[in-house]
């Protein structure tokens, strides 16, 4: 017959501390039983509306399925379950080609104060592919308010053409109020699609100011950069598209959930709809939960150049 001195010994545990463990097995059933609840809330909210999220967005979708969960529990049993967020890989976009002579570089105005005056004033602009199929290409435009970072207008194209993005402007202004008068900033890269005599005309026509980031500096158009880059992550495996149409459909569900219910950390853990709602109204959808946070300090709006 073993001896538990000698068996202790052995696992170099004291006598004590194993008749504790054996008491406290009841214990550990409940802890376990709680873990796996607490952790089936965990994964509804990871996989709500298909797309994957990490511990923040777990923790903003529990709030507002009005459940308060500590962050740091939610990565505790992301880990016990193995349940992991893709990591975002850099964004190997190359620029298409370099500016002509008769295009012409604008300053940059924003110069990275993405937030400092509100929303509608400065609205980041960008193009990315879309591999989907057997080898199909796709490219999409995006305009976002850099302030509440949502999606105010965007256009799937097959082709590279400067047409897309004009529509895409187009949308922007018939869809929503945008201040004109020279007012109201579009921050770019220095793609040729932004330095086109087409664009620079159409923004001249409309009363829209232009500002570009400096030449190969991807922070200067960060929000945007960062947008393209978790869409991609959250994104299904697009290999199976075949038909432009259906790729269509997927981006049109993709801008409709960030707009509506992607909740992000620095948005007061909103939506970017609810965002603007909230900067509207001063009404906070989560007081009852979460101290009401503030706002940022706005700055008066950038002068126009001489």
């Amino acid at each position: 017959m073993l001896n538990i001195s000698w068996l202790c010994e052995i696992a170099l545990v004291s006598r004590s501390g194993y008749y504790n463990w054996l008491k406290s097995e009841e214990k550990r059933k409940r802890r376990d039983e709680q873990d796996q609840h607490d952790f089936d809330l965990i994964r509804e909210a990871y996989t709500y509306r298909g797309y994957d999220k990490g511990s923040r967005g777990v923790h903003m979708r529990l709030l507002h399925m009005e459940i308060l969960m500590n962050r740091k529990k939610i990565q505790r049993l992301m880990r016990k379950f193995g349940l992991f967020c893709p990591i975002r890989k850099p964004n190997p976009y190359k620029r298409m080609a370099k500016a002509r002579q008769e295009h012409a570089l604008k300053p940059n105005l924003v110069n990275r104060k993405f937030r400092a005056y509100g929303p509608r004033k400065i609205l980041l602009t960008d193009i990315t592919y879309l591999f989907y199929g057997r080898g199909r290409k796709a490219y999409l435009s995006v305009v976002i308010d850099a302030f509440t970072n949502q999606v105010l207008a965007y256009q799937l194209s097959e082709s590279l053409s400067v047409d897309f993005v004009l529509e895409m402007i187009e949308d922007l202004l018939i869809n929503h109020e945008i201040s004109r008068q020279q007012k109201t900033l579009i921050h770019s890269d220095q793609g040729m699609h932004y330095t086109s005599m087409k664009f620079q005309t159409l923004l001249v026509d409309k009363e829209l100011r232009q500002s570009m980031s400096r030449r190969g500096n991807c922070w200067d158009n960060a929000p945007q950069e960062s947008f393209f880059g978790h869409m991609k992550d959250e994104i299904a495996y697009l290999g199976d598209v075949e038909a432009f149409s259906d790729l269509h459909h997927i981006i049109d569900d993709y801008m409709d959930y960030h707009n509506t219910e992607r909740y992000q950390w620095k948005l007061a853990k909103l939506s970017p709809n609810q965002y603007y709602d909230y900067f509207k109204t001063g009404v906070y959808p989560l007081s009852h939960l979460v101290r009401m946070p503030d706002f940022p300090e706005i700055q008066a709006p950038i002068e126009h150049p001489h």
